[in-house]
């Protein structure tokens, strides 16, 4: 019996990476907590089994092995013609995002994540960059043709590694709080997935090594980020002095739109 794509994706996601630690600032530690704390591993197993899993699966299918025993490209996308043939939404385009500005709309309300806007900010930002360092180069290795207009650039899929690496941010962010602020950011990562597919702008193998690069890249961030931005203190004083990062989103008359930043040391 066969799940469908979101079902997939969300099994996946969240039984592993749905984030249920307390934030560091609610951790009180013994000495004996500290030295274990430093044993720590670089990269837990489960931030990397997982997403690595998805890759090599991801490249298998697109290299056409395991064709009679497991799923395959042409099978899901004779189900997607045969259930879905006029499928067109171009929701995925937005969505992708959507679990990043989320990062920010829970803090505007109040909600504080694990760490403060200005770490938050560069925790995305460098995400975002590791990201675009491995899809863009990959899509020029692989050469895929894209199932509907055959250009070789179909994977991995950019749009699902986006979906996820955010969606990873977000649970890390806010996971500790609820279960549910980690389901609900996979559960738009996943949908975002399905419908690249749906779309017939992306093959299963694309999606599933996109949701992989996504997943790992941020655990690999959030693993070697160590500068910590925001409260530092004054060595003279002895008075912690709080740095404030302002976002704000900008709109022109022509119909452009940016974000102006100012941070305050």
């Amino acid at each position: 019996m066969r799940l469908t794509l979101s079902a997939i994706f969300a099994f996946a996601a969240i039984s592993v990476f749905a984030e249920t630690v307390p934030p560091p600032d609610s951790i009180v530690l013994s000495k004996h907590d500290s030295v274990q704390l430093k044993k720590t591993k670089f990269l837990k197993r489960s931030a990397w089994m997982v997403p690595t899993g998805l890759i090599a699966t991801g490249a298998v299918i697109a290299l056409n092995k395991w064709d009679e025993f497991f799923l395959s490209n042409l099978e899901i996308r004779e189900e997607r013609d045969r259930y879905f043939p006029k499928f067109s939404n171009d929701a995925d385009n937005y969505l992708q995002m959507a679990p990043a500005f989320a990062v920010f709309a829970l803090r505007s309300c109040g909600i504080k994540g694990k760490n403060d806007l200005a770490n938050q900010f560069a925790i995305l930002l460098k995400t975002e960059l590791l990201i675009t360092a491995i899809v863009t180069p990959l899509k020029d290795i692989a050469a895929e043709p894209r199932p509907d207009t055959g250009s070789r650039n179909s994977f991995p899929s950019g749009h699902t590694t986006q979906a996820f690496a955010a969606a990873t941010v977000f649970a890390k962010e806010y996971g500790y709080r609820s279960p549910w602020y980690s389901i609900g950011a996979y559960t738009v990562a996943s949908g975002v997935g399905a419908m690249r597919i749906l779309n017939n702008r992306h093959w299963f193998s694309d999606v599933l090594a996109g949701a992989g690069i996504g997943i790992l890249s941020a655990n690999l961030v959030y693993a070697t980020h160590r500068h910590k931005w925001g409260n530092h203190t004054n060595q003279k004083t002895g008075l912690k002095k709080n740095n404030q990062l302002t976002l704000t989103p900008t709109y022109g008359s022509t119909g452009n739109a940016g974000l102006y930043m100012r941070y305050k040391f």
